[in-house]
């Protein structure tokens, strides 16, 4: 404990000194530069290595505009999910908490998808205990900002995203919100939905948001939200469950949310921010569980508690940010603390009650986070135009779980290199990053845009992750952008931490040879991807077209194990003498598929919107696994009419290819019957309309899935295919803003 004492404060007194000494060292570099009389008179032209991988293919941004027009019920991954390359998904294949969808980039899985609100990462989905399939019992980390304090959300996917390190090898959702402002303006949203079908969930919600000066070099922020979803009818999916099991709808949710900047201009090139907020989310409960046991014990705790919180999480963040220029270059460094505890009702940790609660009792696990992050850019002429970027980041992970480290190893047996019981409740990882990038205007037209991080975690060690993109204008309208990058995941807290133990008295082993334990293994590696993308665009007096093609080849993606590496001593009954199975690394996978999109101004004011997503393969390599079930294809498609100066109507329609299941089920034995199911193809398709009474007051109006399709979960894949989550039906909903 000493030494890793020491190694933290290491890491955080050489990330200190790096965030002031970049922007000296750089000033410094550029002196130097121009009495070696390097040219310094062109730079306005070229952007920095980030503003140009904004440009890269793999790229959407959605504007306060589109939230204001399409409202999403609570939740904006409502909205994420009809960019190209997104969809939503479990946090597994199994199935598992299916009605828990989160955001799915390039079929790479929740887990490699980076959440970032103002750049700053959000980690607190970490603290929610990881399955023995890849399950957390969690909505992601989608749901921290109200929609309508959003400035915009930048979608990455692919290469552009791998400079941002562990955890986006999949993609990045940076969430900006909207800043302060010199003048005192204030706005607040009400809204509403109204379910055609009682047994679905209703949402209300209000927000507010306020900003303005405080001095003349003083301004603030500030934002709130209060939500309700209920959650869907307990038996909302009766008839339509498969076996004996008790399969449950969508949970409820409650959110309160408070948030405050305050931005110091104390120069006019340089500012610092400081930002609190504190966010509390509980769930209602619906009565689902990890493996829809219908036990009459486990039902038994389970039912008292449907219509209640079961889970609530409370986070809190705090960050300061300082920004600023200095003659010719620009840094930006910010520290971020970022406190979760998430309070729950007690689960299992075996067999068929994993996952389920199995106490009145609450505990909390408490996760703490905190982030440095310093960058500089440096532009130059030398031979080009240039500007490196220059950077360093610093992130500690530090987690007390007293409540998923206390499996007993009684029925089992003991295993060597634990204890039975009283086992350590704190785990902890730090990544120390250095990170350039140089954007280099070769000619007019080629833009090449190399790039190089190096990780160290202190568990696996070091990784470097090159990355290089290149843009190439053809003609003055066509634009050919390519883009090759090494991304990068490490292992979670509890699949590196020995103490974490997960028991099966068989039906959960691979090969079902008996009872098994599975238990964290400090020696895995880190995850590993070499994605890339290949994209050509046209855009002509408003006309855009494009499509790109991207594959990612994942080395070393971490699984539940399906090798022995030892067998517990003792044990009683029939369980005695258990295999022993850790978590491993995944020799390969591969993800590949094609993305396009299509913009049609047909008039002046009426724009026809497109873009698709067709998967060509993911899977592991080795068992021929989906990495998710997501479709086929995804055709999303948006009619936009501004009518008049005050009112805007809009149509989306998106229709869903095929979704197959997994081919295996728990044991490694091939799913039947009713597991191999697939979901057909349907389509969902909404309308709005926005009104602007006066300039301060506007009202939306809309139903999404006019047509009623609906889709009910029926179990886990293994006994229900790919119907692992209810889509709801129409719905009607109403959103008004007020505004000074």
């Amino acid at each position: 404990m000493k030494c890793r004492k020491f190694v933290t404060r290491q890491n955080l007194l050489f990330l200190l000194v790096t965030s002031i000494c970049l922007p000296v060292l750089a000033q410094i570099q550029i002196t130097e530069e121009q009495d070696n009389a390097i040219q310094l008179d062109t730079l306005e032209v070229l952007g920095t290595a980030q503003e140009e991988l904004k440009q890269a293919p793999g790229v959407s941004i959605i504007t306060a505009e589109d939230i204001r027009k399409s409202p999403p019920v609570n939740d904006i991954s409502e909205i994420l999910r009809k960019q190209p390359g997104v969809n939503l998904t479990g946090n597994s294949g199994s199935g598992a908490r299916g009605n828990n969808r989160q955001v799915d980039i390039r079929g790479m899985g929740p887990e490699n998808t980076l959440i970032l609100v103002d750049g700053k990462p959000i980690s607190s989905k970490n603290s929610v205990r990881y399955g023995w399939r890849g399950d957390r019992d969690t909505r992601g980390d989608t749901n921290w900002v109200p929609a309508d304090q959003i400035e915009r959300i930048e979608i990455l996917r692919g290469p552009a995203a791998a400079r941002y390190g562990s955890g986006a090898a999949g993609g990045v959702i940076n969430i900006i919100t909207k800043g302060t402002t010199q003048e005192h303006h204030g706005n607040v949203t009400i809204y509403r939905n109204m379910p055609q079908h009682k047994s679905e969930g209703v949402t209300k919600r209000i927000d507010f948001g306020l900003s303005g000066p405080l001095a003349d070099n003083l301004s603030y922020r500030i934002y709130g939200n209060l939500n309700k979803t209920d959650a869907d009818d307990k038996d909302i999916n009766k008839n339509h469950t498969i076996g004996n099991f008790a399969t449950a709808g969508r949970e409820g949710v409650r959110n309160k949310d408070i948030n405050g900047l305050i931005k110091w201009q104390f120069t006019p090139e340089q500012s610092l921010e400081f930002e609190a907020g504190f966010s509390r989310q509980g769930n209602i409960y619906a009565g689902d569980s990890m493996n829809n046991s219908s036990a009459a014990a486990l039902q038994a705790f389970r039912d008292p508690w449907i219509g209640r919180e079961t889970n609530i999480i409370y986070r809190e963040n705090f960050a300061i940010t300082h920004r600023g220029k200095w003659d010719n270059l620009s840094s930006m460094s910010f520290f971020q603390y970022e406190k979760t505890r998430n309070r729950r009702l007690q689960e299992g940790l075996a067999g068929g009650p994993e996952g389920n609660i199995n106490s009145n009792d609450f505990g909390t696990i408490s996760l703490r986070s905190l982030t440095g992050h310093s960058e500089v850019n440096i532009p130059f002429y030398a031979v080009f135009d240039q500007v490196v970027t220059l950077g360093t980041e610093w992130n500690e992970q530090k987690m007390d779980d007293p409540f998923s480290n206390t499996q007993t190893v009684t029925e089992g047996g003991s295993i060597p290199s634990i204890t039975g019981t009283n086992r350590n409740t704190k785990s902890s990882a730090t990544i120390s990053s250095l990170f350039v990038e140089n954007n280099i205007e070769l000619r007019p037209g080629t833009i090449v845009t190399p790039g190089l991080r190096y990780d160290h975690h202190t568990t696996t060690g070091s990784n470097w992750s090159p990355a290089l993109n290149i843009s190439q204008d053809l003609t003055d309208t066509v634009t050919l952008k390519a883009g090759i990058a090494h991304a990068y995941k490490a292992p979670n807290l509890y699949q590196t931490n020995p103490n974490y133990l997960l028991y099966s008295r068989g039906n959960g082993c691979w090969g079902a040879g008996g009872s098994c334990y599975l238990m964290g293994n400090k020696n895995l590696k880190a995850e590993t991807s070499v994605n890339k993308e290949l994209g050509i665009e046209y855009k002509q007096d408003g006309w855009i077209a494009g499509i790109t093609w991207f594959r990612n080849d994942y080395k070393n993606k971490i699984e539940a194990g399906q090798g022995i590496i030892g067998t517990a001593t003792g044990g009683t009954g029939s369980y005695v003498n258990s295999d022993i199975f850790q978590w491993d690394n995944v020799p390969k996978a591969v993800v590949e598929g094609l993305e396009g999109n299509l913009t049609i101004p047909l008039h002046y004011d009426l724009t026809w919107t497109n873009n698709f997503t067709y998967m060509l393969q993911s899977k592991n390599k080795t068992t021929g696994e989906p990495l998710s079930i997501i479709p086929e294809f995804t055709i999303n498609s948006t009619m936009d009419w501004q009518a008049t100066d005050a009112l805007s109507l809009q149509t989306t329609a998106t229709w869903y290819g095929r979704q197959t299941p997994p081919k295996y089920d728990y044991q490694g034995k091939p799913v039947s019957k009713d597991g191999k199911r697939e979901i057909s193809p349907y389509v969902l398709v909404g309308f709005s309309g926005s009104y602007e009474f006066t300039k301060n007051l506007r009202v939306t109006l809309g139903v999404n899935n006019i047509f009623d399709k609906r889709l009910y979960r029926e179990g886990n894949s293994k006994d229900a295919g790919a119907y692992t989550y209810n889509e709801p039906g129409r719905t009607l909903y109403t959103s008004i803003t007020a505004s000074f």
